[in-house]
């Protein structure tokens, strides 16, 4: 059987924390920053935790249990 390869879209997406929890970026924070209030991409920055309906498709795509 061969080994399960890491989804390099996922990986780059994803963080694990210690614990094993999964964090991402959110959503709106790329570019087009000009027609967006600062106050928004202020509260848009940081990560946040991936919902938990997602983790278990997130986590076999990283190669993680």
């Amino acid at each position: 059987m061969p080994k399960m390869k890491t989804s390099k879209t996922a990986a780059k997406r994803f963080k694990t924390t210690g614990t094993g929890k999964l964090r991402r970026l959110q959503q709106n924070r790329q570019h087009l920053f000009e027609k967006k209030p600062s106050t928004r991409t202020r509260r848009l920055d940081g990560e946040v935790g991936v919902h938990l309906g997602d983790a278990k498709k997130i986590k076999r795509l990283l190669c993680k249990r």
